[in-house]
């Protein structure tokens, strides 16, 4: 009897994944479309599946074409200047699977011509990473989002991830990893592959087991911030199927505004749920074990270190997987009940509410245009 491939029906943990993949292209390719510079947007689907599954959902490359066919839909109709291409690559191993995807992607009508090019192959991963890692650092004014959705994880290095991101801000990652049987793993005995993955991230020899799986889900960020270093952004995106099952998205960015954008999706999907920002309270997150008051000790912490100015606050605040208005939400609440004095950087008090916890350019005044102290 074969073994039932998990990848012949979309399950309800994975629906969640291609909505937050969805999500993030809409801002993605709405962001660089709009920017000025970038003239050809590469998505890549390096695991990508068939498509379209025998329950009749969609995996992820039908929901890449829609949001690709969409969002060039509505930047043609508003009439945006010089829209860039918008090339897209699925790539699976299993040629069967390629075969039925392209037939699902006739049949549904889903490639427009005009949007860009359409690429089908049936490379290894490890040869494809590669390839693309050379390819990025070759390229000039475009742009690269790579999806890396394996059927396991002892292909997925860290070093491989590096090396597409290593091409000059041009690429950002989405990565799913079955965290579910890592951490059973790991606490039953640690298989070869998993002990080599974890080596290779962590830089340790030996794996201490974890008692709680959103200690491992940390601990596997924490591993991937260590192993990029501190120029890259790294978060991650829990969904919980139940007490004894996780699945985690890491994504990986060189640039602020990216990681931004995707911590705005995540956000977006966990307060539809019921289950996010409540700064009053102390609701559990969808996407973490965190307590919403979390974010207000470690700025209270970080405040102590140093004279912070709003572009440290800013970075702070992303970094810890938060969004400027929940840091501005605190700072409001602060400021009123006279816990918080706002500086301007010559030393002068700032008018209430002034906070400037936002994106700027590199090389704006404003990023450095008010400094915070705690009473």
């Amino acid at each position: 009897m074969h073994k039932k491939d998990i990848k012949l029906n979309l399950l309800s943990h994975s629906e969640a994944k291609v909505r937050l993949l969805s999500e993030y292209l809409k801002r993605y390719i709405n962001i660089i479309s709009n920017d000025g510079f970038t003239e050809k947007i590469n998505i890549y689907d390096l695991f990508c599946g068939q498509g379209l599954y025998e329950d009749n959902k969609e995996g992820s490359p039908i929901v890449i074409l829609r949001q690709v066919q969409d969002t060039y839909k509505l930047l043609v109709e508003r009439k945006t200047d010089k829209i860039p291409s918008i090339d897209c690559q699925f790539n699976d191993k299993d040629k069967d699977k390629i075969d039925i995807l392209r037939n699902a992607i006739i049949a549904l009508s889903l490639h427009n011509p005009s949007s860009g090019n359409l690429i089908l192959t049936s490379q290894d991963y490890k040869e494809e990473v590669t390839r693309l890692a050379r390819t990025f650092k070759r390229t000039r004014n475009e742009k690269h989002f790579v999806f890396i959705d394996p059927y396991g994880y002892k292909d997925i290095r860290s070093e491989h991830l590096k090396s597409l991101m290593d091409c000059g801000k041009k690429c950002e990652i989405l990565l799913w990893l079955p965290v579910q049987h890592m951490y059973r793993f790991s606490e039953n005995g640690t298989p070869e592959a998993l002990l080599d993955f974890i080596e290779e991230l962590t830089q340790y020899k030996e794996w201490v087991p974890n008692d709680n799986v959103w200690k491992f889900v940390n601990q596997l960020r924490e591993g991937f911030q260590k192993s990029l270093g501190e120029k890259y952004f790294v978060d991650h995106f829990s969904i919980k199927k139940d007490e004894k099952t996780v699945f985690c998205l890491y994504f990986f960015t060189s640039h602020i505004r990216g990681f931004e954008e995707m911590l705005e999706a995540k956000w977006e999907i966990d307060t539809e749920n019921g289950r996010g920002w409540e700064f009053s309270g102390n609701v559990p997150s969808l996407f973490y074990e965190y307590r919403t008051n979390a974010l207000e000790q470690k700025l209270k912490a970080y405040l102590a270190t140093k004279r912070c100015f709003n572009n440290d606050i800013y970075e702070f605040t992303l970094r810890q997987g938060y969004l400027p208005k929940h840091t501005n939400e605190i700072f409001e609440s602060w400021q009123t009940n006279g816990l918080l004095d706002v500086y301007l950087s010559e030393g002068v008090k700032a008018r209430k509410g002034a906070f400037y916890v936002k994106y700027y350019k590199a090389g704006d005044a404003n990023n450095n245009k008010v400094y915070f102290k705690l009473k």
